[in-house]
């Protein structure tokens, strides 16, 4: 990777590149070497090098359909928030070290609003008769003509590629799009604007500002309800995260000969990049001892030939949306007792929980249905202190040791989707069609814990499906994988 800042760089001029990133994080400079001339200040050189130029495809990076569903999506925000202006942020990518930044990936709510993937952007809603009129508003890109052409290594096209103007974004999104430089004017005179997303240091305009509780709960909460082109993303990230586990499995005898857990992990993190925009969160792959670790993401150990290996997967799609399923091998193609009995008990919960996913439920009855399930199992292998009433009861609980995480959330554009939802809305709501949610029980008998038998300990399962609520009931989007330890077996000697 070209260093922007290094002194060479320096010495060339070519890059105060960084000279937008936060102060705290920039690096010093090094010193340019005073012989050399920068190459912002050589006259020949930018005369040059703004001639010759034919204009490359920048058309941005959008999935068929997105401009009308981001337009829908403003329509349902709108009528949330009559006569009120409404300001949302894309965000910019965090900083992985020194001058090296983590891949750009646009907050929800924004894309969710606009479609948009564009870094540093921000959307307007402002009132206009009974509803709103957006405008969104992107950085200046850096084209040939401009010094930050070839001297800006974040929107520079000599360093980053095709850089889409505001014309180019307003043709695939069918929306109004100026330079972020217009953000000032726009905001001037705005009474109480609602601020939400993810902000920068480049929004001066914002700083006067500060996030609404009140905006990012609403938006939360209309994103619980999925409609057809949501939906029909999730589907697409499920079936590419089918396709990663058949991936994975066929690279068990190679994770078994040295590659070890990480081998797996980089073998889904690469089928995802190629299917579709990457992992839609941190891959957990936990062999053996390490099953048990609710979010085992180092998948620094070995695989054993012996061991029951825990995959927690999901494919991002390019438009962000993300699946989240999980399911649990036996390395060797065969349970063995202790494994198989373990994953039966989870099976029995899961089905259980699965089956009180209906429209108009309670949306905490799949998580009972699973628990009861969880209390009865492990109280009659005698692992129960109490009766199964007694850990059933809000002040008994202790079949939780081996569960201790809920077995179920909202999934879309976040893997934990509609984090922001109050708990009337989310905990305490209803389900309702259009709802996609995951059903997660397990059991995790960690290899120290001294209350189980020492021929469960080590062993953790899980298994998780993503569930489309239907009108009538629900759909399992994830059903390509067996759920029974039998399926299972025989879905790996076919993979």
């Amino acid at each position: 990777m070209i260093d922007p800042d290094d002194t060479t760089a320096q010495v060339a001029g070519i890059a105060p590149a960084t000279a937008e990133a936060p102060a705290a994080s920039m690096p010093k400079p090094a010193t340019p070497d005073p012989r050399l001339p920068r190459l912002t200040e050589v006259s020949a050189f930018r005369e040059f090098l703004s001639t010759g130029w034919g204009t490359p495809d920048r058309t941005p990076p959008v999935e068929p359909g997105i401009a009308a569903a981001a337009a829908a999506h403003r329509e349902r925000l709108s009528a949330a928030f009559p006569g009120r202006t409404l300001v949302i942020a894309s965000g910019r990518a965090p900083v992985r070290a020194n001058d090296s930044n983590y891949d750009f990936r646009p907050n929800s709510d924004f894309f969710w609003a606009t479609g948009c993937s564009a870094e540093d952007a921000v959307v307007v809603l402002r009132p206009s008769g009974s509803g709103h009129d957006a405008t969104l508003y992107i950085p200046a890109p850096a084209h040939p003509g401009e010094t930050g052409f070839f001297a800006d290594a974040n929107h520079g096209e000599l360093w980053v590629g095709s850089a889409p103007g505001p014309s180019d974004w307003s043709a695939v999104l069918d929306l109004r799009v100026e330079l972020l430089s217009a953000l000032p004017d726009a905001l001037r005179g705005a009474e109480r604007p609602l601020l939400a997303g993810s902000l920068t240091s480049r929004h001066e305009a914002l700083a006067l500002l500060t996030l609404s509780p009140e905006l990012g709960r609403v938006l939360s909460e209309l994103r619980m309800i999925k409609d057809e082109w949501e939906i029909a993303e999730l589907r697409r990230a499920v079936d590419a995260t089918v396709g990663g586990f058949s991936a994975v499995i066929r690279e068990l005898p190679t994770a078994v000969a040295g590659g070890g857990e990480r081998w797996l992990q980089g073998t889904f993190g690469r089928h995802a990049r190629t299917t579709g925009n990457g992992p839609g969160y941190s891959t957990i792959v936990g062999s053996g001892a390490h099953a048990p670790t609710l979010h085992w993401v180092r998948c620094d150990g070995p695989v054993r030939e012996e061991d029951a290996i825990l995959l927690d997967m999901g494919v991002e799609t390019r438009a962000f949306y993300t699946a989240d399923v999980t399911r649990t091998f036996p390395v060797s193609g065969t349970f063995s007792p202790e494994q198989r009995s373990v994953h039966d008990l989870v099976e029995a919960s899961h089905r259980a929980g699965m089956a009180a996913v209906r429209p108009g439920r309670d949306f905490t009855d799949f998580h009972h249905a699973a628990m009861e399930v969880i209390a009865q199992g492990l109280h009659d292998w005698g692992l129960l202190p109490v009766s199964v009433d007694e850990a059933l009861s809000a002040t008994g609980q202790q079949h939780r040791r081996y569960l201790v995480c809920g077995i179920g959330h909202h999934l879309g554009l976040d893997v934990h989707d509609c984090a922001m939802s109050s708990y009337e809305a989310y905990q305490g709501g209803s389900m309702a069609p259009g709802m996609v949610l995951t059903v997660e029980p397990g059991l995790y008998f960690h290899a120290f814990d001294e209350t189980v038998p020492p021929e469960l300990r080590g062993i953790g399962v899980r298994l998780e499906d993503d569930l489309l609520v239907t009108a009538t009931g629900a759909e399992v989007l994830s059903d390509a994988l067996p759920i029974d330890a039998s399926g299972i077996e025989a879905w790996m000697r076919a993979h």
